[in-house]
């Protein structure tokens, strides 16, 4: 309801911002759920709020439903994003802070998050008052240095390809153990193989990139929506708490 998409290889149709998707039931699920892929709408499938949306719905504005009322329907769109992205910074300061390495900075990385989290609980109006690229910009430097700290273990780690452009990247085989990938574009890469163990992969794009065969044990800051968006196997390693997503496992994967 709230975000727009355009008709792509992502989505099946353009739907503008506060919109109501067409295929949203009454009851508030969505009527493909269970078919996205096979519809059009692989775009869903990778999406995260990481909790944003029910802590808008039940917490922020108290269950209150959208629908009857346009001023709610206004104001909870407009907070909405700004929560998706606190969560999601609370999401990666938690696994920071879970690091054996960050040991050093692990005071730091929970004051922060009691921060941000504090952030979460405030009203409409304070929550359309936050500065999110300043918040960003602060826990950037303590994740950045939790990765370097994480990464500094990695016996001849890999080279900073930070925010590189490795669209359609060869890199089956490659080594990029401890390599720095925050940010970087591997749309469609061939990384077939590769070895990703204790590489930082905050943000980094991997729509379509061919994980086949590759070791992302220990990858770090890796979220389920990088991998649902890429292609994998069976012999794809992961780490515990990630899940193959189903789709590696149909023939058109």
């Amino acid at each position: 309801m709230a975000l727009p998409f355009a008709r792509s290889a992502d989505f099946a149709m353009d739907k503008d911002a506060g919109e109501p998707c067409r295929k949203l039931l009454a009851d508030f699920r969505c009527g493909i759920h269970a078919d996205l892929r096979r519809n059009g709408f692989p775009g869903c499938t990778v999406f995260d709020c990481f909790g944003a949306g029910q802590k808008v719905s039940r917490k922020t504005f108290s269950g209150r439903d959208w629908r009857g009322d346009p001023e709610v329907a206004r104001r909870m769109f407009a907070v909405f994003p700004v929560m998706r992205q606190l969560h999601e910074l609370l999401w990666y300061l938690d696994q920071a802070a879970a690091m054996p390495s960050s040991g050093p900075i692990r005071d730091e990385l929970r004051r922060a998050s009691g921060e941000v989290d504090r952030l979460t609980g405030g009203g409409p109006g304070e929550l359309a008052e936050v500065d999110v690229q300043a918040v960003r910009e602060r826990v950037n430097g303590l994740l950045s240095r939790a990765g370097e700290l994480a990464r500094a273990g990695v016996p001849g780690r890999g080279k900073n390809r930070r925010g590189a452009d490795l669209m359609g990247a060869r890199l089956k085989g490659a080594d990029l153990r401890g390599a720095d990938l925050r940010g970087a574009y591997l749309i469609a890469a061939d990384l077939r193989g590769a070895d990703l163990r204790v590489a930082d992969v905050t943000g980094a794009d991997l729509r379509d990139a061919d994980l086949r065969g590759a070791d992302l044990t220990g990858c770090l800051f890796l979220t389920q929506a990088q991998l649902d968006s890429a292609r994998g196997d069976a012999a794809t390693r992961l780490p515990p708490a990630l899940a193959r997503p189903a789709h590696w496992m149909t023939p058109t994967a």
